[in-house]
């Protein structure tokens, strides 16, 4: 964890920080660049990405001159998702087992969610599964023309139970109910037209709409900028029960005959017993 390194920081340089996982690289303005650091595996995250991402989060949180913080992902894509190692794993554990590492992901969810200061996501690419539920955490979300998103959990027999309070607050029940039941991938405009991105912009001009979003958020006032997010909030109903049920849901069914023969099937890159389509 990083917090000792993050309180001691005086931003009169740009510093960065490497973890394994992932970096963050602060500069002098307060903005926080948190990037998932995993290409080779599509930025797909793992027990110990979660974990770490939590602790930063939570450093950050406590940083008074941190002000934004902006996520994403190195290489081409944002996030594929889970990791297929974690996800071997995952079909081996038990009921109490997939509860207490559920409770994790919901943990980091709304970490993100609640943070203090904005936050910007800021989509290099493809975005997959719980993915998603990052972008939809952020308050500023903003996407290349080229990236595609899926909610595939229900072609492992699944469901997207942790991310769901956040991605049916950012697009709403109708939109969330077809994307859901269908897995369909869907393109980066049709993200927009759901209210799941905020701008879809083409690759060379990412930067550019980030840093412009990141001024816009420097000239408010950061005390004020807590008080509307808390403002907000409370009218989403995401609380820590939430994502307590959740994380219930997701636990039972991970273990369910349904969930096994999903994961089993994507495992073995076959397809599931139930699937009869052509497509």
């Amino acid at each position: 964890m990083h917090l000792l390194i993050l309180e001691s920081l005086v931003f009169l340089e740009c510093r960065t920080v490497m973890d394994k996982n992932y970096s963050i690289e602060i500069d002098e303005r307060g903005v926080v660049w948190l990037t998932i650091n995993r290409p080779e595996k599509r930025n797909a995250f793992d027990d110990e990405l979660i974990a770490g991402l939590c602790d930063e989060i939570i450093a950050l949180d406590d940083n008074k001159q941190v002000r934004v913080i902006v996520l994403g992902g190195e290489g081409k894509t944002f996030s594929s998702g889970a990791d297929l190692n974690w996800m071997k794993s995952m079909a081996d554990y038990d009921e109490a087992e997939n509860l207490k590492d559920s409770k994790k992901l919901a943990e980091l969810m709304y970490l993100l969610y609640h943070v203090r200061m904005p936050t910007i996501a800021k989509i290099n690419g493809d975005a997959f599964g719980g993915a998603i539920g990052l972008i939809a955490c952020c308050d500023i979300s903003i996407s290349v023309i080229e990236a595609q998103f899926s909610f595939s959990e229900v072609k492992l027999g699944i469901i997207p139970a942790v991310i769901s309070p956040y991605v049916i607050d950012a697009i709403g029940s109708r939109q969330a109910k077809r994307v859901f039941l269908t897995g369909e991938k869907f393109s980066a405009f049709d993200a927009y037209r759901m209210g799941l991105i905020h701008d879809c912009v083409s690759d060379g001009d990412l930067d550019s709409a980030v840093e412009k979003n990141i001024k816009r958020l420097l000239a408010g006032g950061p005390v004020a900028q807590t008080e509307i997010k808390k403002l907000v909030h409370s009218f989403s109903g995401i609380d820590a029960s939430v994502t307590e049920e959740t994380a219930k849901i997701i636990a039972r069914l991970r273990i369910s005959n349904e969930g096994q023969e999903g994961i089993g099937a994507f495992l073995e890159k076959r397809i599931p017993e139930w699937n009869s389509s052509d497509l």
